[in-house]
């Protein structure tokens, strides 16, 4: 954009208007923080350093929950119900839950695994309905990843007519040297119309292509819950957990998607680890 204006003959300096940012700026930030809650801005930021840096899950840590609940599902199917307990109960000190630390960093990622394995230990519900369950806690749960998106958005489409705002200004600025030469009068006019410039692109060329990464990331980071319910759905449907592990691997979309060898490389690799450490 810049090489093009000045291609044309056009002098960058002129675009450096920083009261022009500062009333658009300014604006747009007020209508941020007025629109939302202070959880919610706090989160936009963190989405934001998310969505720069990519913070989505790798190959490693689809393997990882799948081997987490390969390995739980097989204690569930060979060992007693109480017994199976105690790593849900306590999945920090659980050796499960420690052969899979990529896993067990992510609190919220833990706490879906272990609510929904403990209703499998409890025995009495359907699993039609644990799969409704699944669906409104997956619901709520994006509804409020998205948050950090969804007020961006309203932020981005605001912001070409805060820029007509800060023109009408500059113009009123202009309006009042209109005795002046028609030099000094074309370069208030100018400044002014940058404010028009900096709105529609701020919007359309920076805010607009942020949030929809945000809006990516999130739901990336979201997939991962979409694993844990394929396979528990299909373990409480009667499948072996080798076979509940496929239903899991599926969700996972093709690109990031491990192979059938590589997830049963990670399922007897946390085996084995998990029977090390009981014989320790």
């Amino acid at each position: 954009m810049l090489g093009g204006f000045m291609a044309l003959g056009g002098k960058v300096s002129v675009i450096w208007q920083p009261f022009e940012f500062v009333i658009i700026g300014g604006i747009a930030l007020g209508i941020f923080i007025i629109a939302n809650p202070m959880s919610t801005v706090k989160d936009t930021g963190k989405a934001i350093k998310e969505a720069i840096a990519g913070d989505v899950p790798k190959r490693d840590d689809y393997l990882a929950i799948l081997g987490l609940l390969f390995n739980l599902l097989r204690e569930l199917r060979s060992k007693a119900r109480n017994e199976v307990e105690a790593h849900i109960d306590d999945p920090h000190n659980s050796p499960i839950f420690n052969n899979f630390p990529r896993v067990l960093k992510n609190q919220e990622l833990t706490n879906f695994v272990c609510d929904y394995v403990r209703l499998l230990i409890i025995g009495n519900a359907r699993p039609h309905e644990i799969e409704s369950l699944m669906d409104e806690e997956l619901v709520t749960m994006r509804r409020h990843k998205l948050k950090p998106y969804n007020s961006l958005t309203v932020v981005s489409e605001a912001l070409p007519a805060l820029g007509i705002v800060a023109a009408v200004l500059g113009i009123v600025k202009a309006m009042g040297a209109i005795d002046q030469s028609p030099a000094i009068l074309g370069s208030l006019i100018g400044a002014a119309l940058i404010g028009t410039f900096i709105g529609i692109f701020t919007s359309y060329a920076v805010l607009t292509p942020l949030a929809q990464k945000i809006k990516l990331t999130r739901e990336k980071q979201a997939r991962i819950y979409i694993i844990v319910k394929q396979t528990l759905l299909a373990y409480m449907n009667g499948a072996l957990p080798q076979i509940a592990l496929e239903h899991g691997r599926k969700a996972i979309s093709a690109p990031e998607r491990p192979t059938i060898d590589e997830v049963e490389n990670e399922t007897v690799i946390g085996r084995n680890d998990a029977a090390a450490a009981e014989a320790a």
